[in-house]
């Protein structure tokens, strides 16, 4: 079967008006385009060059949403192994729901944004709460769950239950605005609620999973943010970026804020016994319910060892000794970025309550969810406990 397609200044002309249009005008527009023209073409390209990955096998409603939660803003190439163990362990609702969060926590480690991991848990104990252990297939119920907005809803919806909601995320603003010329700044409220009812108008009621996964697989394989390969994309024939020689501009996204930079003293407390001292945060906010060793920023003035002293001394009620300085770390989270500066500390006594505090073994740590900040000096945590070389004697 051979398709002849012609593009004249009709094309030019139609995404013009509808760009100026009123709503309703735009609605009749996109879903007449839709119908006759790109629709087609973008489902044939997703299912002839889509990627093979883990959770388009498989039309479970429970697995598709472990991987939409664990893809928010992490890469597709991190969330694979991470899937693949999840569900090896926690490979239905009923079995998540039962998981004490220590363990759901573990399971995460590494992955980022762990209050995705304490939504998820508290969700999965509702869905067999209140839905007897089966995953809603309709938008209220699951909406309504811990953790999931409008782009979790949307995607498992149409991917596992083949509701017709569009999906709008990152890739699928920056493949919609260059797709019909849109000169705003698309994370505007307005804007992206506009393309939102676009979306909808243009969504096919048979094929919505296919369409938002199209959508999403253009952006993050050939609409990409820098040098954008528009000859193989299905979509070009209509693009209003491709065709003005706009894709470099579009799209319109106003500069972020400078992300702020801390300091950080962290101090690995060493008791006569060999045990270090580990505590818990608390079970909310950043990185909340995981481990870690005491400390805290290091105040204009002070030195990191000057800094450790007096954070083990507040949190901990720990006069300690500083040894040796282990290492320093940098690591970068989606507002701010740190520097840790970590020392070998000796103390005696006992530590002060209000905490989840615990002494453990070196060979215990591994038990324990850290942070991947933390994790980054384990190495040479282990190094030094054990003789070797790597630490800076103070």
């Amino acid at each position: 079967i051979t398709i002849t397609i012609t593009i004249t200044s009709t094309s030019t002309n139609e995404n013009a008006r509808l760009r100026s249009g009123d709503s309703s005008d735009r609605m009749r527009g996109l879903k007449a385009m839709a119908k006759n023209r790109w629709t087609a073409r973008l489902l044939n390209w997703y299912r002839a060059a889509h990627r093979d990955l883990p959770w388009r096998r498989t039309g479970d409603i429970y697995a598709v949403w472990v991987s939409e939660v664990m893809l928010q803003q992490t890469r597709v190439e991190t969330v694979i192994p991470y899937f693949e163990r999840f569900l090896a362990r926690f490979p239905t609702v009923a079995s998540l729901a039962a998981a004490p969060l220590q363990d759901v926590l573990k399971l995460w480690e590494g992955l980022g944004y762990y209050g995705r991991a304490r939504n998820f848990l508290r969700a999965a104990q509702r869905v067999v709460a209140e839905h007897g252990g089966r995953v809603p297939a309709e938008y209220a119920p699951f909406r309504a769950l811990p953790g999931v907005g409008d782009y979790i809803a949307a995607a498992v919806l149409s991917i596992a239950a083949g509701r017709p909601l569009p999906v709008v995320d990152g890739n699928v603003l920056r493949v919609w605005a260059r797709f019909r010329g849109i000169a705003e700044e698309v994370r505007a409220a307005g804007v992206v609620r506009r393309i939102r009812e676009e979306l909808q108008a243009a969504i096919p009621a048979d094929a919505p999973g296919d369409f938002n996964q199209a959508l999403m697989e253009l952006g993050a394989t050939v609409c990409t943010p820098v040098s954008p390969r528009c000859p193989a994309c299905p979509m070009a024939a209509e693009c209003a970026a491709f065709r003005e020689g706009r894709t470099a501009e579009l799209p319109v996204r106003s500069a972020r804020p400078a992300v702020p930079h801390h300091r950080i003293a962290v101090g690995v407390i060493r008791r006569r016994d060999g045990r270090l001292l580990i505590q818990q945060r608390p079970p909310e906010g950043l990185l909340g319910g995981l481990w870690e060793f005491p400390g805290g920023k290091v105040e204009p003035g002070e030195t990191p060892a000057e800094a450790v002293r007096r954070e083990c001394r507040e949190e901990a009620g720990l006069d300690v000794t500083v040894e040796a300085e282990l290492a320093e770390v940098r690591h970068a989270y989606s507002h701010f970025s740190v520097t840790l500066h970590v020392f070998a500390c000796r103390a005696s006594g006992r530590a002060r309550g209000g905490r989840t505090r615990r002494w453990v073994r070196s060979a215990e740590l591994d038990d324990y969810p850290f942070p991947a900040a933390n994790k980054k000096f384990f190495g040479r945590l282990r190094d030094y406990l054990t003789g070797g070389s790597g630490a800076t004697e103070k």
